[in-house]
């Protein structure tokens, strides 16, 4: 049959146009070969110019083999394929339209037509997806073979570039579909397999993973147009819909895709109804199915999500059928619903112009997100976070919800999940940022405005009624209002009389009746009817004769008289203001009123400009009452967000940085605090974290507002100042940091050096506290560059070290720690050659630093002393023979105190009397010799040590350089240098035995000047009750603690006199002071310190808070350095966490976070610290002890470790003595992270532990254990759990001996190899882990109470109270220790030589 008069039926797949069908239906006849395949497409191309696009009936099957072939034919005969098939769909398409217009066209033609369409679609369509095809898969091969030059190769490799032959391609098919085909179809329906046709070749183009990539944008623009057409003229929408929603289940690139294109077809197509088609199916999928389905999910979540930022208004018509994803499993999707709510807030239901739907339907979107914000989810309550915070930004949150959702983000901040709280700060941050109340935030600012306000507006609403009662309220009825609070007051007079002195208003002689009259009207008006009675007695002794006063009748009581008089008067007064004139009513109103009845004309204006004023004023109170109760948040916000400062996340606390940036900036006065706060993290090893705080600095304090650089240097300096208020020396420390590399990066201007000197020198007037901080900060930037001091030394002795009255001591010691900042305080090392920076002895500052001391020796001013230590520091830092200085300024204040002695001691005395000298000059005295003696000790080990270093070094490499080249050979040269290196070690070995033995022998010995003072300085130590000044007592102890820096043989001799002081002594901060003494004195001697170290445990529990948290300082320097023993005594360190002191608790924590880094540490200590936490006699409460072992057990977070805890704390239950020793070790176990191992752990030790199980509290605690384990357990581990859990409950309920009648009930063939592992390893292992282990040593057991203990409870009873005392295998010290009462024969005589912990010592 002729292929004119055969139908084309469009296949479904390739092979069915091979296979003959219907009646007249076209069939291909031959699958060319190959090799004929080039001379058919040039028949066929010749046919074409003859017939046009029909010629496509004639040559179907050239095309059909070509697309057959298509792997196998050669790239040049593809391209020019496709290139024809373009021109003759072009031709077709261009040909069609007066084809379709022609009414004489017979069915033949229309037939033939159609028939062309198809096939020349067909053909186009399959060649376009071959080559979709082959190229994907070639992109695939060259992302496997890497390498640049991809792009090259293929355009190489096919003669062209297929990225680029897509677009025109599409255009023809969208072209051709906009014509009315429909005619050429019977009845004018076009057949589904056509639509399908077209459109399956886009979704196939879309399915390319690039086809979101800038460069194929023409591509995609041109699908989306294709299918735009199909959708208008074709009804093409339930299949869009449904490949549509395929698509995004399957293909993550798609999401934004998509969107783009549902977006056009909604906005340029008109389309708007395929929106609501899509949402309606992605609300109808199951939400159980979508948890199932992460990758469908976040297809819909992500398409969801982008549509409502581009059509938020179209979408949000359809926002009630995805409401029921917000109850489903999946955060994807109620993360894309709640995000689209807020999307729709910001572009559709924003502004004040809302109609009354709109607003709901916005309260309720609010209402939604603010649910939300509570969500179990961290991810779903942060995107709430995020998205409130884009609220904020654009302003669209009514301020009605300011304070909701500020206390939403306040209380998110305690959140568990780092990344809410991180948002939680953010959104915070956005709220100060674009807050509608004042660019000033300050509560207490706010207070006075507010109360002022609202004060005034109630005084208008008082006007107001008072206005409007007596406008509407009759006389009458106004009367019989007041009656009551009357008749009360009037009783109250009559029966107390008062003085005439209380009469507010006398009657004047020329007042009238009707004058009196109306005050009194006007006083009870204003209820003030106490002053309306006293003027009624006093009118009625003034007008007897007067009516109404005369009409009095004497048979009444005094009380009716007066209420029928004074009811007289005001019924009257209202009565005849409503009938007299204006004027005359006015004269007899009080203030505030107005006659709103008789006089409209004025009142009604009067009226709605009073109302108008009352609106304004409620708004004005309400904004301030808003704007306070915002400040107030943000201030409690502060509280909290200070105590996140030092998270371990970085990311959060960049957050926190900048936020207490921007409270500063907002005038927060608690943000001040924060600002302070973060200094010390300059100091942090994160860069993040330190530039963070730079740049925190750099925005608050090197920008300030101002007309000249002069105005912002005072600024500057003025913000710098307020810091240093009642700073502490940590905080100048970190802001001496902070400067030091602000000069060091030239970011200060010279400006603000300038402005300084000229504080520091009064050429600038200002206060004397202004000037010692500009000499601070000018000492805070020496540190970056010296030159800024060095250049100006003169003049800073002249500023802070001449002589004056009264003598300045704060700013000559800021002078000094100034002038000290220009030399490096390090110990030299050896790589400098040249002599360490030094001034000669008679330079201008040490005789004014000598002069200073001298004569301040002599008075009592409290600021000499820290003044003198800078001083004594600075000589010995800078000057040539230091010790030389010091010791002519100690004699001088030694014979000063003689002289004053002598003084005292007057001839006409008694001789008998021993004189006494001034205490302050004997604390001056001691204090002075202890700074000599610790700073001679400084100068010794440093710089004396690293000068004799320097020179020997230089001495050696002089010597080199002369010797003879000669005597050096290469047979020689190694051995040479051994022997140098050897000699080197020898010479340093020498030099700091020298430097040894001078501090043994020489300064504490002999004639030397500090040995004078010891005699001196143990008479005041070792008679408290004769010097019991505190501070006399305080300067003794330290003083004591320095010489016994000195020297081991005086240390040793005086520890027992230092420890005694430090048990006894009724002053926390000598007791403080010795703390830091003998901390000092463990790492100088650790081995005569050691036997005295459970005295420095012993006061981590003093009663005194500053006693405690030096003593918690002392005791982590020292633990963490590895300087003591870490003994079973750091419990007292684990007691600390649960200190009232949040200081304390804090510095606690702090150390288990550092000790927890070394190895295995807390795992060795743990089962000492539960044993004496738990002792009923020395340990802590019950619940105090679980706060502290659920910190301690965290930082158990290896497995091993964990199981072999487990073990031990199992077996601990058969030594433990009561309940609560019991309770204490399974709430231990069931705090503890444990996995399968380590329950079968506690499966082999079940008998330790089964009997405890009647305790509620012990069952309780290793239910929670099964609970845990169920959570994240594997279906083939939930066996043993099931069988751990049965145990325990027939343990509970019915006892030990349950447990072997439900193994004899499961038989042998139901054992579970567990049980049979348990059966083995409780009934014949010895307990050899605990009795192995050097750290935790567990009494064990007599092997035949072990076998009877299920069998024989009395039997059991007995060999329980027989189980010895729990011994601490760590403990090296007894109770007697411990002890304040110290003799000699006391005193420990072991000197231990300390040796540092190894880890490879300790199990893993």
């Amino acid at each position: 049959m002729s292929p004119q008069l055969c139908e084309f039926h469009l296949p479904l797949t390739p092979e069915e146009l091979l296979k003959s069908g219907g009646v007249n239906q076209y069939v291909v006849q031959e699958v060319l070969s190959i090799r004929n395949l080039p001379s058919q497409l040039k028949a066929f191309q010749a046919a074409f110019r003859t017939q046009g696009p029909l010629a496509m009936l004639e040559h179907f099957d050239t095309v059909y083999s070509i697309l057959h072939h298509f792997r196998s034919i050669d790239p040049g005969l593809k391209e020019d394929a496709l290139e024809f098939l373009i021109k003759v769909v072009s031709r077709h398409a261009q040909e069609l339209p007066a084809i379709l217009d022609d009414a004489t066209l017979s069915v033949s033609d229309r037939s033939a037509h159609l028939n062309a369409l198809k096939m020349n679609c067909y053909a186009l369509v399959r060649l376009l997806e071959s080559f979709e095809t082959m190229t994907t898969q070639t992109n695939l091969v060259d992302l496997d073979l890497g390498g640049k030059g991809k792009k090259a190769r293929a355009k190489s490799a096919h003669g062209f570039d297929w990225e680029e032959e897509r677009q025109p391609i599409l255009q023809l098919l969208t072209q051709l579909l906009q014509l009315d085909i429909r005619h050429l179809w019977n009845h004018s329906i076009i057949e589904e397999e056509f639509v399908s046709l077209v459109t399956g070749c886009c979704y196939r183009l879309l399915e390319n993973p690039t086809i979101g990539h800038q460069k194929n944008r023409s591509t995609r623009e041109a699908i989306t147009h294709l299918l735009g057409v199909a959708l208008t003229h074709y009804n093409h929408m339930l299949s869009a819909t449904v490949k549509i929603i395929q698509m995004l289940q399957h293909f993550e690139h798609l999401a934004s895709v998509l969107v783009a294109a549902v977006s056009l077809w909604a906005t340029d197509y008109g389309m708007k109804s395929i929106v609501g088609e899509i949402v309606r199916e992605i609300g109808q999928k199951c939400p159980q199915e979508l948890s199932r389905d992460p990758t469908g999910a976040k297809g819909f979540a992500a398409f969801l999500t982008e549509l409502a930022e581009r059509i938020p208004a179209i979408l949000m018509s359809s926002m009630c059928i995805l409401l029921d994803h917000l109850d489903g499993e999946n955060y994807m999707m109620r993360n894309a619903v709640l995000a689209a709510m807020a999307e729709m807030i910001l572009q559709v239901l924003n502004g004040d112009q809302l109609e009354e739907a709109a607003r709901d339907t916005r309260d309720q979107f609010l209402d939604t997100l603010q649910a939300h914000g509570h969500d179990v989810n961290s991810f779903v309550r942060s995107r709430v976070l995020q998205l409130f915070t884009r609220i904020v930004q654009q302003k669209a949150l009514p301020l009605t919800r300011f304070q909701a959702v500020v206390a939403l983000a306040v209380g998110r901040l305690a959140d568990k999940s780092v990344l809410v709280c991180k948002n939680a700060i953010q959104l915070l941050a956005s709220f100060l940022t674009n807050n509608p109340f004042s660019c000033k935030l300050s509560d207490t600012d706010l207070a006075g405005p507010l109360q002022k306000e609202t004060q005034k507006l109630q005084e208008m609403r008082a006007q107001r009624q008072t206005a409007v009662a007596s406008a509407v309220l009759d006389p009458e009825e106004e009367w019989e209002a007041m009656l009551p609070e009357l008749k009360s007051t009037l009783q109250q007079l009559l029966t107390l009389p008062q003085e005439e002195e209380e009469i507010p208003e006398k009657i004047a002689t020329t007042e009238t009746t009707e004058e009196v009259k109306g005050r009194i009207h006007q006083l009870l008006a204003k209820a003030s009817y106490k002053q309306a009675i006293i003027l009624t007695r006093e009118a009625l002794g003034h007008f007897q004769e007067s009516e109404p006063f005369s009409l009095m009748d004497p048979e009444e009581s005094e009380e009716t008289r007066f209420l029928n008089l004074l009811g007289t008067i005001f019924k009257g007064a209202s009565a005849s203001t409503q009938e007299k004139s204006p004027p005359a009513s006015a004269e007899n109103m009080g203030p505030g009123q107005t006659d709103y009845k008789d006089n409209p004309s004025v009142s009604e204006p009067e009226k709605s400009k009073g109302k108008e004023e009352l609106v304004k004023q409620e708004m004005l109170v309400q904004y301030l009452q808003d704007a306070y109760n915002f400040s107030l948040k943000i201030t409690e916000a502060i509280g909290i967000i200070s105590k996140m400062m030092y998270e371990n996340t970085t990311t959060v606390v960049q957050e926190v940085i900048e936020f207490f940036v921007m409270a500063f900036q907002f005038g927060v006065p608690q943000a001040l605090f924060g600002v302070r706060r973060m200094l010390p993290l300059i100091w942090s090893k994160e860069p993040g974290i330190r530039e963070a705080v730079l740049n925190a600095y750099r925005q608050l304090y090197l920008n300030p507002k101002g007309d000249s650089a002069r105005a912002k240097a005072h600024v500057l300096i003025q913000n710098l100042s307020l810091l240093l208020v009642d700073a502490s020396v940590g905080t100048i420390q970190c802001l001496e940091e902070i400067l030091c590399e602000f000069v060091q990066k030239d970011e200060l201007k010279p400006a603000v050096t300038q402005l300084l000197w000229e504080r520091a020198t009064e050429k600038v007037p200002c206060s004397p506290l202004e000037r010692c901080s500009s000499v601070m900060l000018l000492g805070m930037m020496a540190r970056g560059k010296p030159e800024i001091v060095g250049s100006n030394l003169d003049t800073l002795v002249s500023i802070g070290l001449e002589e004056k009255f009264p003598q300045d001591y704060r700013l000559a010691q800021q002078v000094c720690l100034a002038i000290a900042n220009i030399s490096d305080r390090r110990k030299p090392s050896l790589g400098k050659r040249h002599p360490p920076f030094r001034l000669p002895q008679e330079h201008r500052l040490f005789e004014r630093l000598q002069e200073l001391v001298t004569k301040g020796f002599v008075h009592p001013d409290p600021l000499w002393i820290p003044f003198k230590e800078v001083a004594v520091t600075l000589i010995y830092q800078l000057a040539e023979g230091p010790e030389v200085l010091c010791a002519q300024v100690l004699q001088r204040c030694a014979k000063q105190a003689l002289e004053k002695l002598v003084e005292k001691s007057t001839p006409q005395d008694d001789p008998k009397e021993t004189p006494m000298l001034s205490t302050f000059l004997l604390m001056n005295l001691l204090s002075l010799a202890g700074d000599v003696a610790l700073q001679q000790l400084v100068h010794l080990e440093q710089a004396v040590s690293g000068e004799l270093c320097r020179r020997r070094v230089l001495r050696e490499e002089q010597e080199n350089k002369t010797k003879e080249p000669k005597e050096k050979n290469t047979s020689t040269e190694t051995t040479m240098e051994e022997e140098m290196g050897l000699v080197g070690a020898t010479a340093d070995d020498t030099e700091a035995e020298l430097i040894r033995n001078i501090c043994e022998m020489e300064l504490l010995g002999g004639e030397q000047m500090l040995a004078a003072f010891v005699p001196l300085l143990l008479k005041v130590c070792n008679n408290p009750g004769l010097y019991s000044n505190p501070e006399l007592c305080a300067a003794a102890s330290l003083t004591l603690g320095k010489f016994c820096m000195i020297s081991a043989t005086f240390c040793d001799s005086q520890l027992r006199l230092l420890f005694t002081m430090l048990e006894k002594s009724s002053l926390p901060i000598l007791r403080s002071n010795i703390m830091i003494a003998t901390g000092d004195l463990a790492i100088r001697f650790p081995n005569l310190v050691d036997p005295w170290t459970p005295h420095l445990y012993a006061r981590l529990r003093d009663p005194a808070q500053q006693v405690r948290k030096t003593a918690g300082l002392v005791m982590t320097h020292l633990i963490l350095k590895d300087m003591v023993k870490v003994k079973g005594q750091v419990s007292e360190m684990a007691v600390l966490l649960i200190d009232p002191v949040p200081q304390i608790a804090a510095l606690a924590k702090n150390f288990f976070n550092e000790l927890s880094h070394k190895g295995n540490a807390i795992y060795n200590l743990l089962p000492d610290i539960i044993s004496r936490l738990s002792d009923p006699e020395g340990g802590v409460k019950e619940e105090p002890f679980h706060t502290i072992m659920k910190q301690l057990l965290s930082y158990i977070t290896k497995d091993k470790q964990t199981e072999s805890l487990v073990e031990k704390l199992c077996q601990r239950f058969r030594t433990a003595r009561t309940e609560r020793q019991y309770r204490d070790l399974a709430y231990c176990v069931s705090q503890l992270p444990l996995t399968e191992r380590g329950l079968r752990k506690m499966l082999d030790n079940f008998e330790c532990f089964g009997d405890k199980l009647s305790d509620e509290s012990v069952f309780s605690a290793f239910l929670s254990v099964v609970g845990k384990l169920r959570r994240g357990a594997k279906p083939e581990g939930k066996a043993i759990i099931d069988e751990f859990e049965q145990k325990l409950r027939a343990c509970h309920t019915r006892g030990l001996d349950a447990i072997e009648e439900l193994e004899i009930g499961q038989g042998d063939s139901q054992k579970t190899p567990a049980a049979k592992k348990q059966s083995s390893v409780s009934r014949h292992q010895p307990l050899a882990s605990a009795a192995s282990d050097n750290d935790f040593v567990t009494p064990e057991p007599r092997r035949t109470a072990r076998r009877t203990a299920c069998r024989q409870p009395n039997t059991q009873q007995r060999v329980r109270k027989k189980k010895p005392k729990i011994v601490f295998s760590s403990d090296e010290s007894s109770e007697e220790e411990l002890s304040a009462e110290m003799t000699e024969d006391e005193t420990p005589k072991k000197t231990t030589p300390i040796r540092r912990a190894s880890t490879r010592r300790h199990r893993s």
